[in-house]
């Protein structure tokens, strides 16, 4: 099987800070400033989390297999917004923070709910990645010796990394405490149910009646009651 090199520990890492260091570029610039980031506790917070996990997830990154025998990808656009939308929520939240403009109730606690919501989220996804391995790919791909994974986190649910990208998304807008990003993380929402029911398509067809009674006893995104 063919696979895609993995760059040194050293490169994964340090293309992880610069990640890390856009992030928080983007809610300073959406806070009016480094001071003004410096002095917003949950901006700071979420840039801590982002670093520390972004730092695990280049650590534990797995070789990718290039080797693919059925494959359903994305429309361009599609694919895009996908990539995009995580990192314009946050930001904008932060903006409307700034400006006070389509603010949520109950303060602080919101706001830090956002934050633990976030690393929760991120901490799923680092986990679902890991879990699946050099099986894993930004679209819906079968490689060969493809197996359904269905320990960790895929126990219960089929679609853990995109739950916890979501999540991450959702505690990004609760942490500033603004509704504006609102319809980002619909849209987001949307395209992540979409690509879930592209793949669980694609692994029907590939696998069958095995990959029916996986999806039989888990739900897409939260674990079936009662399995």
């Amino acid at each position: 099987m063919s696979a895609v090199p993995r760059p040194p520990l050293a490169a994964r890492l340090a293309i992880a800070v610069a990640v890390s260091s856009l992030d928080a570029g983007l809610l300073a610039l959406a806070l009016g400033g480094i001071r003004q980031f410096i002095a917003h506790p949950q901006a700071v917070a979420l840039a801590v989390v982002w670093a520390l996990l972004g730092l695990l997830l280049a650590a534990l990154q797995p070789v990718r297999s290039s080797d693919a025998v059925a494959a359903d990808r994305d429309a361009p656009w599609r694919f895009a917004l996908l990539g995009l939308l995580p990192f314009l929520i946050p930001p904008l939240s932060a903006l409307a923070d700034a400006r006070g403009w389509m603010p949520l109730p109950f303060g602080a606690g919101l706001r830090w709910a956002g934050v633990s919501l976030a690393a929760l989220g991120f901490t799923l996804r680092v986990s679902a990645i890991a879990r699946l391995g050099s099986r894993f790919a930004p679209e819906a791909v079968v490689q060969r010796d493809h197996q359904i994974e269905t320990h960790g986190p895929y126990r219960v649910i089929r679609h853990p990394g995109y739950l916890g990208a979501w999540l991450t998304a959702l505690g990004g807008l609760m942490a500033f405490a603004s509704s504006l990003a609102m319809p980002l993380l619909v849209l987001f929402a949307w395209l992540l149910a979409t690509r879930a029911r592209t793949e669980d398509a694609l692994l029907e067809r590939h696998f069958g009646e095995t990959f029916r009674a996986y999806r039989d006893r888990t739900g897409a995104f939260l674990p079936r009651l009662g399995r």
